[in-house]
Order: structure tokens, then sequence, then C-alpha cells
């Protein structure tokens, strides 16, 4: 038997997944920077455009991180001053386009998730078993349109209740992080308002995205040590992992927050 959420000061938590649930995000940077680095030497060889590489600390966690992947393309482009067509989300991974490069981003990354399997982080996995077991609504809010696929691959999807993922949000429309969209998304497919429920994230743009729907917490992973990164664009709580995190730590910090307001 489930207890009463009544006792709570949140009745939901709507969790990123790359870097937050699964040890993903990496794989994610080291195929951004395959592609990026790739496209770059193309246009220093045929452009004469002197060659920049792609990297994690600037150009992924700046322009890349925790947005959909064509926004992500569209953005480091932007930064280097790049303007090439968008095209359509079915160009081929050798079109010069802004879905041509993303469609190659993601071709990369299934490859290594397919040959090498899905690891997720224990103490995060532990904290969604307590939350359920003590009746808290789960969901999962993701920009990638991989989503269902890594929830499948390492065999916790059932955990969920709801996945609001970038499948989802191209079909309904929704806007991407940094605004609050998918989140919002989610916590109403489980029934609750923002104002109730808790939101779990380790990109910049995440945390704003949490910020923006106005929920109730903003919990930031701060996996690259960028806490104060995250600390400053939205996050109310920022932690370094779940280890020791609980249903009752996360109380806690919503009654410490309102405290303090």
């Amino acid at each position: 038997m489930t207890a009463d959420t009544r006792s709570f000061h949140f009745d939901a938590v709507i969790f990123d997944l790359d870097g937050v649930v699964t040890q993903t995000a990496k794989v994610h940077a080291a195929a951004w920077k395959q592609m990026f680095d790739e496209y770059m030497r193309l246009r220093e060889q045929r452009d004469g455009e002197v060659f920049k590489e792609f990297t994690y600390e600037h150009d992924y966690l700046t322009y890349v991180d925790g947005k959909p992947r064509y926004k992500g393309v569209a953005s480091f482009l932007e930064s280097r001053g790049i303007n090439i067509p968008f095209g359509e989300s079915d160009d081929g991974p050798d079109q010069e386009t802004v879905c041509g490069l993303g469609n190659r981003k993601n071709g990369a990354f299934r490859q290594v998730l397919e040959g090498d399997g899905v690891e997720v982080y224990p103490a995060a996995v532990a904290l969604i078993k307590d939350l359920k077991s003590k009746g808290l609504r789960i969901g999962v809010a993701s920009s990638s349109k991989n989503c269902q696929f890594i929830l499948q691959s390492a065999e916790i999807e059932d955990l969920f209740e709801t996945r609001v993922d970038g499948v989802v949000s191209a079909e309904m429309g929704l806007k991407g992080k940094p605004e609050g969209d998918i989140f919002v998304t989610a916590a109403k497919n489980v029934g609750v308002t923002p104002d109730r429920a808790v939101v779990v994230e380790d990109a910049v743009s995440g945390v704003q995205a949490g910020k923006n729907g106005q929920f109730r917490l903003v919990i930031g992973v701060a996996r690259e040590n960028n806490e104060e990164d995250l600390k400053f664009n939205g996050a109310d709580i920022v932690v370094t992992s779940f280890e020791g995190v609980t249903t009752s730590t996360i109380e806690e910090w919503i009654v410490q927050e309102v405290r303090g307001k």
C-alpha cells in the first residue's frame, strides 16, 4: 500500500533522462564532437576556413546540452557564424543541412548504444523506486528522440508513468528547452500541476525549463562540476549524485525553500 502523498509538499517528480537517470550524456557529447569536428574539417578543406575543434566544456555545454537535436545544431552553427539551410527531418546524414547534420550525429549515437548498451545511475533508480513506494507520481521528460529506445535498452521504461520526449514534442508541437513545455506536459499527464511537482535536470537549458515552467522545486544534477552554472540558471538545489537522497530529503529541501522565501 502506498503512502498518502498529502503528507508531502509535492505530488510528482519529473526526471530528465540523459545524465540524470542513464549514463548516456557522455555518449551524446562524443557523438556531437565526432560529427561537428568532421564537418568543420570539411569546411577547412573545402572552403579554407580555420579549423576550431568542438569542445565539451564550452561548445557542448553551452550550445547543445539538453536541447532538441536540430536546435542544438543550429545553436552551435550560429555561434560559429555558419548559415546553412535548415532542411527536412528526413534529410540524409550526408546532406549539408541542419537536419542532415543532426541525423548524422544521431546515427553515431545509436551505433554506440547498440554496441555498448546503456548503463544507469543506480542511486537515481533507487530514488525513483523510493518515490514510487511513497505514492509519488513519476514522469520522464527529455529532448531526445531516442528516449524510449534508451529506456527499453536500460530496462527501466516501467518506472515512468509518462514519457514526453523529442518524438512526443514533435507530434504535439511543444517548444524545446529552455521553455518549460515538456515538463509541464509530463506533470499534466500524471494529473499534477507544476506548483506540486519537482523537476530533476543536469543541463543548463533543463533547469531553465524547470524554472520557466514554475515548478515547486528544480533540482540540478552537476555531473560535470557545473554546480554554479546550474544554480545561476534556475536550480534551487544542486547535487553531484543521488547517493543518500530519498523522498524525505526532497521534502526537506522544499520546506527549506518555502521558509527561505
